[in-house]
Formats: structure tokens, C-alpha cells, sequence
């Protein structure tokens, strides 16, 4: 709970203290750490994309350093079974010879999951995560059991190799609060990394945080208030991303087949919230929307023949679909 203008300045401090350890760790890349907060704070799961060797796994890792919460790492393989994710009962032999079953806990039973390559999986297996990610728990036969709390699944996937991968279905892609793109280093950093890798010391994150206060920063941050225009704003923007909607852009008549569903929305006012606490404010503004858009929603649209056809960038869509909102105004 909100209580003061000091509480939220206290809970900022502690965000800052984790971006200077990640910082230790992490050269540049200072948007996609900046994302990845959003989705911890906002108690939400995060898609992470970019080539291999850009540092995603390590990202992950440095940020869970930071934090005094569990880790699991689950390599993801087409021979990965649902079972060795959310784990199954295994027999128990008693001193006189009887049987009884025990549930044996999966790695997916972390408060921190890293779904290191997350596509490479079948299908079946992918859709382990499904009630984990959506309901928090776990079902193994006639028995639901509870995940730790708070559950934060940041899963990595390669766009540039296709062979051997099963693309993610639309009702999994929808239960990642924000896709993150990770983008190529600059010369500069770079060369830091080459310098920091390969020198014999090795800096490391410290914990700076607990579960305890993720919680509390949470179930604060749903105080951040929401203004009817605002949301008024968020909810049209939704709508624009719908081909059928009468005051979409051109661009989303051409070239989307289907618009973001309702978590889209609720994905841009969860963050946006976050965002104006990081910024020390109270309320929600529309420019919150305008910058969490982007990684809120551009998994949530589907493009059509056409635009899959012309190369056409969801970030993009989304960009005009907030200008012609702007030049209505």
C-alpha cells in the first residue's frame, strides 16, 4: 500500500540500486533492462528475442542476482517433456515393501524461471507453462499445486534460426506481459564487453532486494491512479488495432488480420503504472501509453498475407496507430 510520497521514493531507491548492479554486469542495453523491470514490478512474464550471443541469458541471470528469490534455468529442447518442467510423481518404497507416490517438484517451481530458447520445444511442452503462467499453479493428475510467489517466467527465443523450432501459439505469445527486443551493441559497447569478459575480474550483482518488497511494490503500484480520459485513450488504442474498427489507420486495415485481445489493454495499464512510479508520479499519463505500447502489444498483432508477405513490422503499426490517435486530437 501507497502510503506517502516517501514510500514511493523509497521502493525507487531500490529499483535504482538494481539497475547499478545489473549495470555492473550488463553493458548498454539500458531499454530492455528498463522493460524487464516493468514486467517484474508489474508481476507479469516477459518474452525476450534478439540473436544469440547478445547476453539474453545472462541479462536474465544478472537480474535474478539482484533479487534474494529462487532461480531455475530450463533449457528447452524438441525432446523436453511437460513432465521435466512442472515435475510428476515418482514411487516411494517403504522399510515393509509398500508403495506410496510422492510429487517430485519441477524446475518450473522457482520464483525466477529462465525458458532459455522457449520455441525449440514442441508444442505439448510449451503448453506446460500455459496454467503456470496464467493461474500461478501447477497440475499433476487430480492435484493443483501452488507456485511460489512472486513467479516471473522470462523466456528467450532466437528469430533468425527456424529450423528446429515451433513458433509459439497466439494464446501462450498473449500470456507474456511485454515482448522485448534485443538489439546489436554499439561499437563502444562492445569493445567494453570484449573488456570485461575477458579480463580476470569478473564483476557480479548483489542482492538488493526480496521477495517481500517485489509484493509490496506490487499490490502498491495498483494504487496508481488511472484517469477516465487516460483509460479512455488506452481502451480506443486497443480498438485501433482492429482491422473492422471504423478510426483504425490505413496501415491496420491493410495489413493486420486479427487486433490485440483484452490483455493488450490490461498489459498498457499494468506498465504504464509502473512506468509513472518509476518517474515518481502518482497518475498515469497518455505518454505512459505511448511508450509501453510498443513492447505491450507487438506480439498481440497478427499480421496478414500481405503484410507477412511485405515485411511489415508490428512496432510499426503500432507507431501509426498512435499518431493518427494524436493528429485527431
Amino acid at each position: 500500500m501507497v502510503d506517502s510520497k516517501e514510500q514511493l521514493d523509497a521502493w525507487g531507491s531500490a529499483v535504482s540500486q538494481m539497475k547499478e548492479q545489473i549495470g555492473r554486469v550488463i553493458v548498454g542495453q539500458h531499454e530492455v533492462v528498463e522493460q524487464l523491470l516493468w514486467c517484474i514490478l508489474a508481476g507479469g512474464h516477459a518474452l525476450i528475442e534478439g540473436i544469440p550471443g547478445l547476453g539474453k541469458t545472462m541479462l536474465i541471470k544478472t537480474i535474478a542476482d539482484t533479487v534474494d528469490l529462487s532461480f531455475a534455468r530450463i533449457q528447452f529442447t524438441p525432446d523436453l517433456m511437460p513432465a521435466d518442467i512442472t515435475g510428476t510423481n515418482v514411487i516411494q518404497f517403504g522399510t515393509k515393501g509398500e508403495t506410496s507416490y510422492k510429487f517430485q517438484k519441477g524446475p518450473l517451481f522457482g520464483h525466477v524461471v529462465l525458458a532459455d530458447e522457449i520455441n525449440r520445444a514442441t508444442p505439448k511442452t510449451q503448453s506446460a507453462l500455459l496454467e503456470a503462467m496464467q493461474e500461478k499453479t501447477v497440475t499433476v493428475g487430480s492435484e493443483t499445486y501452488h507456485l511460489p510467489s512472486p513467479f516471473f517466467v522470462l523466456a528467450t527465443q532466437n528469430p533468425l534460426e527456424q529450423e528446429g523450432t515451433y513458433p509459439l501459439p497466439e494464446a501462450q505469445l498473449d500470456r507474456f506481459l511485454l515482448k522485448i527486443n534485443v538489439t546489436y551493441p554499439t561499437k563502444s559497447e562492445l569493445k567494453e564487453i570484449v573488456l570485461r569478459t575477458t579480463s580476470t575480474n569478473q564483476q557480479q550483482a548483489e542482492k538488493v532486494a526480496d521477495g517481500a518488497l517485489l509484493r509490496d511494490i506490487q499490490l502498491g503500484l495498483k494504487e496508481i491512479l488511472v484517469a477516465e480520459d487516460v483509460l479512455e485513450y488506452a481502451v480506443q488504442l486497443l480498438m485501433n488495432t482492429h482491422p473492422e474498427e471504423a478510426t483504425a489507420p490505413e496501415e491496420v486495415k491493410q495489413y493486420i488480420r486479427f487486433g490485440s485481445g483484452p490483455r493488450g489493454v490490461q498489459s498498457m495499464i499494468g506498465v504504464a503504472k509502473v512506468r509513472a512510479f518509476l518517474a515518481g508520479r502518482f497518475h498515469v499519463s497518455k505518454q505512459d501509453l505511448h511508450v509501453v505500447a510498443v513492447p505491450a502489444l507487438r506480439h498481440r498483432l497478427f499480421l496478414n498475407f500481405e503484410g507477412q508477405a511485405m515485411g511489415i513490422s508490428p512496432d510499426k503499426i503500432i507507431q501509426a496507430i498512435i499518431s493518427s490517435m494524436e493528429n485527431r486530437q
